[in-house]
């Protein structure tokens, strides 16, 4: 599957989002598109509330910290939008847990550009049904 203008435009804007996010070690930056209309957005970070630190002394991120895309999930859920049939932006690979939200919130489509450390969860949105598409950073430029 070839990446289309509007993929790499969602793509660029993820990575803008990315650097609102408070955390040190990793920034990522997640849209929930669907009719080509941006329904949510997220970025990585802690809950609301809490200290914008993401990391302890040792640089070892908080269990608490959310990832950027169950941030978009989650705020989609709390409108009268619907993620179903939607495209996930993201700036990082989902992990296997955010897979899990991104299936049950009917997102049909994934694009990202980095790979996250265990590519289960990409394998969990193939098996099930999610299209997948990683873009390189070079188209980005």
């Amino acid at each position: 599957m070839e990446p289309t203008k509007f993929d790499i435009a969602y793509l660029k804007m993820a990575m803008e989002w990315a650097q609102l996010s408070y955390c040190k070690r990793r920034q990522v930056g997640a849209l929930i598109v669907k009719d080509r209309m941006i329904i949510s957005d997220g970025y990585n970070g802690t809950p609301s509330g809490f200290d914008n630190c993401c990391e302890d002394e040792s640089g070892k991120t908080h269990w608490y910290v959310l990832h950027a895309e169950a941030n978009a999930i989650l705020k989609l859920a709390r409108s009268t939008q619907s993620a179903m049939d939607a495209t996930l932006y993201l700036t990082l690979s989902p992990c296997k847990d955010c897979s899990k939200l991104a299936v049950q919130a009917g997102i049909k489509k994934v694009v990202y550009v980095d790979e996250y450390s265990d590519n289960a969860g990409i394998e969990f949105l193939q098996e099930h049904g999610v299209s997948v598409l990683r873009i390189a950073k070079e188209l980005l430029s």
